[in-house]
């Protein structure tokens, strides 16, 4: 019961930190209050969505459970309020989009996991729930995926993926699950401080 309080924790806290990211980004292209809100919902719900449609758990999760939305509305809500303690918007997006991608890649994995998949196609759903609401909402604000052309994105959720199952062998899983997330995050970050990238072709 702890663990799955502890996954819960984690996916409440990613679809907090991809609400405020795509708020932030929708506030960069200067949209109104609805589409603000619109783009933190599909950040949030994105990656979920397409995870939950591929392994069969229909209705997908923020259909079943009211809490998921009201989160997302809520926290869009509040960014918005607060867009100007944020002095540098590009930043506090970049620094909670990284913290969303490893929160969500945990969560999916954790859900490929219950489903009785193959630890190898559980990084695959752990790397789509972290990457794709970020994909659409990049599409509907008419950039170029951030997955297909910057620093290391789907990369990170790989690594950390494979750093969560190789330390299973060795610590709890919510041990493993917090380094894991860690493990993304700083490799995000690195790669921006670093400028790593993969080659371009």
């Amino acid at each position: 019961m702890a663990h799955l309080s502890y996954v819960f924790i984690i996916e409440l806290l990613g679809t907090m930190a991809f609400a405020v990211s795509g708020a932030f980004s929708a506030m960069e292209k200067k949209l109104d209050v609805f589409g603000v809100v619109v783009i933190a919902f599909v950040t949030a719900i994105g990656g979920g969505t397409i995870r939950d449609v591929l392994i069969g758990n229909l209705p997908v999760t923020w259909m079943r459970d009211i809490i998921a939305p009201s989160v997302i509305l809520a926290t869009a809500v509040v960014a918005i309020l607060y867009r100007n303690i944020f002095h540098n918007l590009p930043k506090t997006l970049f620094l909670f989009d990284s913290l969303g991608l490893g929160l969500f890649t945990i969560t999916g994995i954790q859900k490929g996991l219950d489903a009785g998949i193959h630890p190898a196609i559980c990084v695959a759903l752990g790397t789509i729930t972290g990457c794709f609401g970020g994909v659409i909402r990049d599409l509907l604000l008419r950039e170029i995926p951030v997955l297909f052309h910057k620093e290391f994105y789907a990369s990170a959720c790989i690594v950390g993926g494979v750093v969560y199952f190789l330390l299973l062998y060795v610590v709890s899983a919510p041990v493993a699950q917090t380094v894991a997330i860690v493990v993304v995050c700083a490799l995000r970050l690195l790669a921006a401080r670093f400028n790593w990238r993969l080659p371009a072709v």
